[in-house]
């Protein structure tokens, strides 16, 4: 009988059977007649012990002189061993080669790290590291975190364009594309698209691609990110923040609970997630105002919040925090104005601590035809290309929110990365579209 086909996460339920791993050489040192091999296969490693004298000469020799990286098929027995990566070993019966590697595999394990702008370029293999697959796996599980959180409250999904024919959040980010003969646009965000589904199904979200032609290049900017945009009927602001609160908590929540290890491989101090629990802080921007000033940190009234700012904001906060009513000369068009002050919009941002910033921004939208009209105008957004948006205040409009949140922001301070270029596989940035 054959040995069952196990992933390398799974082996601790089967200590003492013989199984079979499919994966990759990761790493092997051979110290006489025994051989160590460190197998990966995209679940976790494990280390995989030859004996000479049970795996016999010609067996051996391949463990010994097999390249990195190269493909395998690895039999045996599964043994405890705390001491070990994933509390288990592999001693190996037999070992079959799939792919024998070049042995010029480019990103060496070794002492020195090699430059970004090297690993960057070759990310399509950097992507093998430990850290990196963690970094995935921990990416994968906030994605499914995220539909899990919705669907479980009766949102529907609803996929909105990658090609649009106006902009969303402003002109100047936009990546123009030519669509036979018209003018189209890589969407900078399916909100509203998400806001017409809205008014159709109450409750729904927008899961996607979305494009910045920003010419930033900072820690915390993509050209291309994927960002989730749920968008509800009759919901106004303060329901929109306790929206906001109750899923950035189950989020972290999900994570610490399904990717541990992996968190455990990316080093990450869990003390600060495990303090995010409700009620978050909620500051009026003028409060915020006061609180950046008082660290130092100049900005005059009326201005949106930069990286310092909000780094500057966050200090003593050890759990998110929720900044609303922004001045509404710099929010977007479509921000519902307060109606005790319209010098401020119902916006809100949420922005992690640890100097991570803003991860979701959201408002209350504008639901009265005339005012919406009116803020096209000044916005100077060709109407033409509206009208439709428009026909969702002439029929049966009503208060509605939303919000959206970026994934790469949202795994980068979950997993303490620094850059949220390695929180995407292949990332999209300013003067980088390789590989």
């Amino acid at each position: 009988m054959n040995a069952p086909h196990v992933a390398v996460a799974d082996l601790k339920k089967h200590v003492g059977h013989e199984v079979t791993v499919k994966g990759w050489l990761y790493n092997r040192r051979a110290k006489g007649k025994i051989a160590f091999l460190i197998l990966r296969d995209g679940t976790a490693h494990v280390q995989a012990v030859a004996v000479k004298s049970e795996m016999g000469e010609a067996s051996f020799a391949l463990c010994a002189r097999l390249p990195q990286e190269s493909s395998l098929i690895a039999t045996g027995l599964v043994r405890a061993d705390e001491r070990s990566p994933g509390g288990v070993e592999l001693a190996l019966r037999s070992l079959d080669v799939v792919g024998e590697a070049q042995a010029d595999y480019p990103i060496q394990i070794q002492d020195v790290v090699p430059d970004v702008g090297f690993l960057m370029k070759n990310r399509h293999l950097w992507l093998r590291s430990k850290k990196q697959a963690a970094l995935l796996r921990v990416r994968s599980e906030v994605i499914r975190a995220i539909r899990d959180f919705f669907d479980s409250r009766g949102f529907v999904l609803v996929d909105s364009p990658i090609l649009t024919p106006a902009a969303c959040e402003g002109t100047s980010t936009l990546f123009g594309v030519q669509y036979f003969d018209e003018q189209a646009y890589l969407t900078q965000s399916g909100q509203l698209y998400a806001e017409a589904a809205a008014m159709a199904l109450g409750k729904v979200y927008c899961f996607g691609p979305t494009f910045r032609a920003e010419k930033s290049k900072t820690r915390k900017h993509l050209t291309e990110f994927w960002m989730v945009e749920p968008e509800v009927a009759f919901l106004e602001l303060d329901g929109l923040m306790e929206l906001m609160e109750e899923f950035v908590t189950h989020l972290v929540r999900q994570v610490l609970e399904r990717r541990a290890e992996d968190l455990k491989v990316l080093e990450r101090d869990l003390a600060p997630l495990e303090r995010v629990q409700p009620p978050f802080p909620r500051l009026h921007y003028e409060e915020a105002l006061e609180r950046i000033r008082k660290e130092g940190v100049e900005i005059p009234w009326g201005e949106d919040f930069g990286a310092p700012h909000e780094e500057a904001l966050m200090k003593g906060f050890d759990r998110p925090a929720l900044v609303h009513r922004f001045p509404a000369a710099v929010k977007a068009f479509y921000m519902q104005p307060d109606p005790k002050d319209p010098r401020y919009a119902l916006a809100c941002d949420l922005l992690a601590p640890e100097g991570y910033g803003e991860l979701i921004g959201g408002s209350q939208r504008i639901h009265d035809l005339a005012f919406l009209e009116k803020r096209l105008e000044e916005h100077k957004l060709p109407r033409e290309a509206f009208e439709w948006y428009l026909d969702l205040r002439r029929y049966g409009t009503v208060p509605h929110s939303g919000f959206g949140l970026g994934v790469e922001r949202t795994v980068a301070w979950i997993t303490g990365c620094d850059h949220i270029r390695e929180c995407v596989p292949f990332p999209r940035m300013l003067y980088k579209i390789y590989p």
